[in-house]
């Protein structure tokens, strides 16, 4: 596509800001003001909108919603899966080519347009305002299993305010006869030893010795399951065989959950002003503890084993595509591109605020956590690892599975565990709030942004929010629960993720313009992008999106939980929550068209363009001088 001026009238002619009593009408009835004829699609600036109180309330908050769960039971495991210190190539070359640029676009786009998702997009390109809406369906899915996980931390961390955390041993009601909380080696050592007394003795004492042996070896069950996977599936969850049998209510998760909510309400319902304090906290504690556990960590035996493992680079898989797929994805995933969130935190920020030096500093802080991050998890591993006589590889894993039964075990070794299993999981609940902070801001901003009335009633809208939220998070919490989370896992914030944040980079690169993008952008910050960010959100970024897309469709083979596969009913009810945010696009476009008078050409040349309306009133608001636009014909 070409770009060339076009002149705007001195304020004679369609196109003209309407009169402040035509808007007060259209906003009423929920249009917008003519332009060319017709009316353009209804996005609300507000003059007097709510800011962050200060610069380090919006810094804290997007540091704290990039750096999540995934930079501390992904990454580390990613790293280790995919070639060690090898892996950190490919990594930082999708953070430098895709993932700060999509960053600092999704920051910008909010500042400049000081609107939720919905209403920047629909003033970027009325036809794709489908991919705002579609960003807050991702987050409100994403909000109502991320909670879980944090009800979650809630109960282990109840849990471990006792003198012996109650996953070390097996001789609990719930273990098994396959629980096995022993060394291999000290087994071994008794055996030796026996061995070694009797050898000296005679022949017929050494058989029978070598016979002892092999009765020590059988004291370990054949299939040895650890006393914190006990506890995980057998107590927390109680799990049942399969997502078709949901079994009961746990009721300990269900007021776990009850209460996660009402915290998130509490902490949110008086907007940013709330939320920006409660981040000092939230996201600066785990940094702490991180460093707490890191001096833990490295100074246990068996440390420098699994720092090894981490970081031992294995250049040959530099050549596997699944590998830079693999960093790709983790970077999309870590920075939170796609879930409007960032564009809802931009909006709260004054329009001069220097978002460049913001966007690239929280996305080094997300990259840097997540290798610190790795040293912490592997040293501790590398412990566990020494302490069960077990190799690196049969001890590491990722996701819930690590946080809840690896890093436990591990912590269960160690002397005065319950003060550490404490600092672990507080650090996990703050971690999760964090984030789910951002991802409630993106629904709550969005939708009060489109529909102004919500304001009125902000309190009580947030309220219904969580309760909405807190709903189908019910399923979550039975003794099938895991496998419900587990599929809203796989597909609420998956494929789809890739999607949307393809039309993202599309709709703005190329129909809204880098040219014009840029001198929005020098608008706020007094100078504009490099021709750099001009290659990466035109060309790099959108090629890696759909790159990746087509790929993990193609390799697509079903839905597990461990070795449980889903059966199909399962499957369709997954890619239904898939299809429920993709199809906001087509579907808003489709309307879109409808209604939007003209013949079909007419209508989509006037889709196609930004709503003037809005940048004037920008321009008015901000006191820039009027520019002639570029528009993309």
């Amino acid at each position: 596509m070409s770009c060339e001026k076009l002149p705007i009238d001195d304020g004679q002619s369609n196109g003209l800001l309407p009169s402040e009593e035509k808007k007060v009408d259209n906003e009423e009835f929920g249009q917008g003001s003519e332009q060319d004829g017709r009316l353009s699609p209804a996005v609300n600036v507000d003059d007097q909108r709510e800011t962050w109180g200060k610069k380090a309330d919006f810094f804290l908050s997007c540091v704290g919603y990039a750096v999540g769960l995934g930079n501390i039971w992904r990454f580390p495991y990613l790293c280790y899966a995919n070639g060690g210190g090898a892996f950190l190539i490919p990594y930082l070359i999708m953070l430098v080519i895709c993932g700060m640029p999509l960053f600092y676009m999704e920051l910008s786009a909010g500042q400049y347009f000081s609107l939720g998702p919905i209403g920047t997009w629909g003033a970027i390109c009325p036809l794709f305002k489908g991919v705002g809406m579609a960003s807050i369906v991702v987050s409100f899915l994403v909000c109502v299993y991320y909670n879980v996980i944090i009800a979650w931390c809630l109960y282990f961390l109840g849990l471990s305010f006792r003198s012996e955390v109650l996953w070390k041993h097996c001789n609990n009601w719930w273990n098994t006869k396959n629980c096995y909380a022993g060394r291999l080696s000290d087994v071994e050592k008794n055996c030796s030893s026996t061995a070694n007394v009797t050898n000296a003795i005679n022949i017929t004492a050494l058989n029978a010795t070598q016979n002892l042996a092999e009765n020590c070896t059988s004291l370990i069950p054949k299939n040895s399951v650890s006393p914190a996977n006990e506890f995980w599936n057998r107590y927390i969850l109680e799990i049942t065989d399969g997502i078709g049998n949901p079994g009961e209510l746990k009721w300990e998760l269900f007021l776990c959950l009850l209460l996660a909510w009402i915290g998130i309400y509490f902490c949110m319902w008086k907007g940013v002003k709330s939320s920006g304090k409660v981040v000092y906290f939230t996201a600066t504690f785990p940094y702490v503890v991180l460093f707490i556990l890191f001096i833990r960590g490295v100074t246990l035996p068996g440390a420098n084993k699994g720092i090894e493992y981490y970081l031992k680079p294995e250049w040959t898989r530099l050549r596997d595509p699944k590998v830079w797929v693999a960093a790709a994805t983790q970077i999309f995933y870590s920075l939170g591109i796609g879930f409007g969130s960032l564009v809802a935190m931009g909006s709260y920020n004054k329009f001069h605020n220097n978002i460049f030096r913001d966007a690239v500093t929280i996305s080094l802080i997300n990259c840097g956590t997540s290798v610190f991050a790795g040293f912490v998890i592997f040293s501790t591993l590398g412990f566990m690892s020494h302490a069960l006589n077990k190799p690196i590889e049969d001890v590491a894993d990722s996701g819930p599975g690590l946080v809840f039964v690896v890093y436990p075990q591990a912590i269960a070794k160690m002397p005065i565990s319950p003060l550490w299993a404490v600092l672990f999981f507080f650090m996990i609940l703050t971690l999760g709030l964090d984030s789910q902070f951002g991802m409630m801001e993106a629904v709550i901003t969005g939708l009060c942004d489109e529909y102004k009335s919500l304001n009125k009633h902000k309190k009580l809208f947030i309220a219904l929010t969580c309760f909405l939220c807190f709903l189908p998070g019910i399923t979550h919490v039975t003794q099938g629960g895991a496998y419900v989370l587990n599929l809203f896992d796989y597909q609420s914030g998956g494929v789809s993720l890739l999607f949307l944040g393809f039309f993202e980079a599309f709709s703005l690169a190329w129909i809204y313009g880098v040219p014009r993008f840029s001198k929005d952008i020098e608008a706020m910050i007094g100078s504009k992008p490099g021709r750099w960010w001009w290659f990466t959100w035109k060309i790099c970024a959108p090629s890696v999106m759909v790159g990746i897309f087509f790929y993990s469709i193609s390799q697509w083979s079903g839905i597990t939980y461990g070795k449980y596969k889903y059966p199909g009913w399962a499957e369709f009810f997954g890619w239904i929550i898939a299809l429920s945010s993709m199809l906001c696009i087509p579907g808003f476009a489709i309307y879109q068209i409808w209604k939007t008078p003209g013949t079909l050409y007419e209508r989509l040349a006037f889709l196609l363009q930004p709503n003037m309306d809005i940048l004037r009133d920008i321009e008015r608001r901000e006191g820039l001088q009027k520019r002639i636009p570029l528009v993309n014909v």
